[in-house]
């Protein structure tokens, strides 16, 4: 096998196992831990892409670390929500969390 299938491979089973995890995790805490794997499946393909394909090595690693940025600001925002809820639920089942829009 070429060692790029191998990465695109491995980035794909990340990302549908984060995939898989929002879709059928009611825990908030669980889907913002299947959003982190699906980032990393990102990741892992722009490095792949980089490492490969592209004529500038550096186009991958930048987009990488905007991810890496952008996955620790979306934790960070998440995780504040996720304390808020719970302060006011005492649950973060994301079907209580339904019922305050109304």
């Amino acid at each position: 096998m070429n060692a790029l299938t191998v990465y695109l491979v491995i980035a794909a089973v990340l990302f549908s196992l984060g995939l898989f995890g929002v879709l059928m995790r009611r825990n908030l805490i669980a889907m913002l831990i299947s959003l982190e794997l699906m980032l990393n499946g990102a990741s892992i393909n722009f490095m792949a892409f980089n490492r490969f394909l592209a004529p500038e090595p550096a186009v991958g690693q930048i987009v990488t670390l905007f991810i890496m940025g952008l996955a620790a600001a979306e934790a960070a925002i998440g995780l504040s929500i996720i304390l808020t809820l719970f302060r006011r639920l005492r649950s973060i089942n994301i079907e209580r969390a339904r019922r305050l829009g109304g």
